[in-house]
Parts: structure tokens; C-alpha cells; sequence
């Protein structure tokens, strides 16, 4: 379709005149443009078409977004030590959050950060360590407002039972004629899933906390310096109540992994310790004050249940004949899942290897902060 950028901008209540965009080719859900001005001080925005297919409530979705980015700007107001950047939403002329032009298209717009960068692989230790201090402190920051005011952006998200029932039924219905294809995955779910619903029974006890979580953690939604300090958390979309192991689990899966995730390659596929500790080390400092005895027993195992979760997704999706997920051949859908459950068995091999990590980061980071 079509985009007429220069109008769009118009509705949004920006400093300086329009000056000429370019599109942002990243991203699978939402289109982006960099938006430049002739203003000194706002030189450049960052504009978004919000795909309401996949976020059907835009209203609950900026809403969110609008109040954890205030939030997090008063937080970090008061702690001007903290070298943070946050997100800023700005209005449209009539005052609204977002702004539906005459096709039903909802567009938002940003403040543009300059002079940063994302990284796609965790290249090194350090960065993983820079990037567990960002998540960390983003969900700490976030501690003491309450998730129960914000929308569930995408319903059932991370909600394993659900996910376990909708495999279910495409297994029982076979409607692409694949079952016959899996029954090694078959197996490892049947022999896993148990196992998995003590994250939702814990949750549903009250000994794991509902927080305000990010549900989208993986490390390119981390922005970073020229010096490669993480400066700031982006892409707030599926911002929303969750438990922190789903944040820590996922960032874990898509981090850690030595392997691409669908690498057709299994003897590729393993944890990569170092990595894992480093933004271990990094998130537990950031987050020590506020973690719950629960939360830290089960921090390691969150890796291995988010990464369940997304394989049982791939699984289902070529159950069902490939209807989510992008695919390029076939099998593609089925080598996810695969890549995914031998991730599982390389985690279960080191399970307490990755707990002891836990264990030793935080009695450090408790050293530390007492030494000062």
C-alpha cells in the first residue's frame, strides 16, 4: 500500500518542518520510517504503521505504551545517575496517542535516537552483560507500578496451557497430514509438558508475581551507544503483565543459542554458558532488590520453558500447515522446533551448572553492594 508520509506527519504535533524520510527494513510486524526536520533541536522522529491484524486493541496498545514510558522517564528523572534513555510518544494535534487516518491505518510516532545501534547475535561477553543490566533495569524500574493497569496486548501470549491445547487439537486434527512426520517431538512434548505447567501453577498460587514485563526480549531490541553501553529498550509493543522469568527465559533461548534457530545442523545446537552467565550476572544486578526466593529458584529453568513454548509454536504452526510463521521451505517450521528441543536437552544436561550461575551471581552481587 501506498504510504503518503508527509501527510501523516502533519496530524503529529513535531518540531520543525518535514525534510524527508526513510523506511526502516527491519521488523516482521510494523512498518517504520526515520523521519528527519529541519529542527536543530528534534532533527529526526520515528514513525510507525501499527499492524492492528496482529494488535487488535490500539487503544489498550499505546496506552500501555504511554504509561510505562512516563513512568520509566519520572524513575529515571529521579535517579539522574542512571545513564538510561526511554522511549518518548509524541502526540498528535488533537492530543491523541496515535493517530487512524481516513484507510483505518494507525500510525505512531516517536522521538528518533541518535547515534545507536542494535545487535541481531550476542557478539561477546560484554555485550551479553550490557544487555541483561538493560532488561534488568527496565523491569526493575518498573517494580512499583501496578501490571494489573495495563491491557494484555496479545491475550495468551506466553500461556503454556493454552499453547499445549492448541497443539493438541492440530495433533488430533492432523489437517496438513503431518503427524506421521514427528513422532520424536511428539514424544519429547508428551515427556516435557508436565514439567512446564509448574511456571502457570506457581503463577496462579500467588508465589510467582504478576510484573509489568517486556515478552519481547530479544537482544535487538536493546539500543546501544558508541561505546556499547545499552542505552535503551525498545519495541513496547507486547508490554504487559507477566511473570520476569518469560522476559529472562526468552532472553536466554534467542541469546544463548550457538546455533541459528532453524539451523538444520542439531550437533550445532547448544548453550553457550559463558554468554548465559554474563547477561546472568548483568540482569541479577540490575534486578537483586525486587526478585522474589521464587523467582530466583526458578530463573534458570525459565530458559528451557520459554524455549518449550516457542518450539511447541513452530510444531504446531507445521501441524497446521505453516500458517503463522514465514517460511521458506517445507520443513522449516519443523527444523525450528527441533533446533528449539535439542536447545531444551542442552539446558537440561547443564541445569546445574545454569542454577549454580544464578546462585553465585546474586551472592556477588549482594558482595558488591554491601562492599560499597
Amino acid at each position: 500500500m501506498e504510504r503518503n508520509i508527509e501527510e501523516i506527519i502533519t496530524h503529529f504535533d513535531i518540531i520543525g518542518d518535514f525534510d524527508g524520510f526513510e523506511k526502516n527494513e527491519t521488523g516482521h510486524i510494523n512498518e517504520s520510517y526515520r523521519i528527519h526536520t529541519n529542527s536543530v533541536e528534534h532533527p529526526g522522529y520515528f514513525l510507525q504503521w501499527i499492524n492492528n491484524t496482529i494488535f487488535k486493541d490500539v487503544d489498550g496498545l499505546m496506552e500501555n505504551i504511554c504509561s510505562v514510558t512516563r513512568h520509566l522517564a519520572q524513575k529515571l528523572a529521579e535517579n539522574p545517575k542512571l545513564d538510561f534513555s526511554v522511549l518518548e510518544v509524541i502526540p498528535c494535534n488533537d492530543g491523541k496517542n496515535f493517530y487512524l487516518d481516513p484507510a483505518g491505518q494507525y500510525w505512531r510516532l516517536y522521538t528518533f535516537i541518535d547515534d545507536a545501534h542494535g545487535y541481531n547475535v550476542v557478539e561477546n561477553v560484554e555485550i551479553a552483560n550490557e544487555g541483561g543490566k538493560a532488561f534488568g533495569l527496565f523491569m526493575s524500574l518498573l517494580a512499583d507500578l501496578p501490571s494489573n493497569g495495563l491491557s494484555e496486548t496479545i491475550p495468551n501470549f506466553h500461556n503454556i496451557e493454552k499453547r499445549l491445547e492448541a497443539y493438541q487439537v492440530s495433533l488430533e486434527q492432523d489437517i496438513a497430514g503431518r503427524a506421521k512426520e514427528i513422532r520424536e517431538e511428539i514424544a519429547f512434548v508428551a515427556s516435557r509438558a508436565e514439567q512446564m505447567l509448574a511456571i502457570p501453577a506457581l503463577i496462579k498460587s500467588g508465589s510467582l508475581p504478576m510484573r509489568i514485563t517486556h515478552n519481547d526480549t530479544k537482544f535487538n531490541n536493546i539500543l546501544f551507544d558508541q561505546h556499547n553501553h545499552a542505552l535503551c529498550i525498545v519495541d513496547l509493543d507486547t508490554v504487559m503483565p507477566g511473570s520476569i522469568l518469560f522476559d529472562f527465559g526468552d532472553s536466554i533461548r534467542t541469546g544463548a543459542n550457538t546455533a541459528n534457530e532453524d539451523e538444520q545442523d542439531l550437533s550445532k545446537v547448544d548453550i553457550n554458558l559463558p554468554i548465559y552467565e554474563a547477561y546472568t550476572r548483568g540482569f541479577i544486578e540490575s534486578t537483586r532488590e525486587t526478585l522474589t526466593s521464587a523467582e530466583i529458584e526458578n530463573l534458570a529453568f525459565s530458559a528451557r520453558f520459554m524455549t518449550f513454548i516457542i518450539g511447541l509454536r513452530f510444531l504446531t504452526d507445521f501441524l497446521n500447515g505453516d500458517t503463522y510463521f514465514r517460511t521458506s521451505y517445507p520443513l522449516h517450521n519443523l527444523i525450528r522446533a527441533k533446533v528449539q528441543f535439542r536447545l531444551i536437552e542442552a539446558m537440561e544436561k547443564n541445569s546445574e551448572i545454569m542454577h549454580s550461575i544464578v546462585m553465585r551471581s546474586l551472592k556477588n552481587t549482594f558482595s558488591l553492594t554491601v562492599s560499597k
